[in-house]
């Protein structure tokens, strides 16, 4: 099996809890599930040597796990702080930037204690990775950010427009 097709089978098992993550209402919940889908895209990305994208998702993996327990500000600008910085590091083209763009709107949304800000700003962020994973090649990467920007609004929908 290649490393191509390892990396695009780990990011199917990551589409299942990035659908999963939007159709609960508590925080806690979609939050739990984008920790699980973290720690399968790092892997993703490391298998691909894409090394600004993996930084990046090994930092949201934990900054999801963390933000389970607290929405701190200070936490919210230290892994900002932290996505940045990996970006500089590892800078390597327009991929970087998206991808670092990409990553800072979720880490705001991560700490939005308001489910349907996060919700919102999580579209940003998801829309900016889908460009990256597209330029570098991840069809099954791209798949998964559209879907889970169709879950997202999908349940933005249930909770926010139908039940008003």
């Amino acid at each position: 099996m290649s490393l191509f097709f390892l990396s695009q089978v780990l990011v199917a098992i990551a589409i299942g809890f990035d659908l999963m993550s939007f159709q609960f209402k508590e925080r806690k919940k979609i939050v739990g599930c984008l920790f699980c889908a973290g720690i399968l895209i790092s892997s993703h990305f490391l298998l691909l040597e894409q090394w600004t994208a993996a930084g990046l998702m090994i930092i949201a993996t934990i900054r999801y796990l963390t933000s389970i327990f607290s929405t701190s500000s200070k936490l919210k600008y230290l892994f900002c702080s932290l996505s940045i910085v990996t970006s500089i590091v590892t800078y390597a083209g327009i991929a970087s930037v998206l991808s670092c763009i990409g990553s800072v709107f979720q880490t705001v949304a991560a700490f939005n204690k308001d489910d349907k800000r996060l919700r919102e700003l999580m579209v940003i962020g998801t829309s900016f990775w889908l460009v990256h994973n597209y330029i570098i090649g991840s069809p099954t990467a791209v798949l998964m950010e559209a879907l889970f920007i169709s879950s997202n609004l999908v349940g933005y929908y249930r909770y926010y427009y139908k039940s008003a």
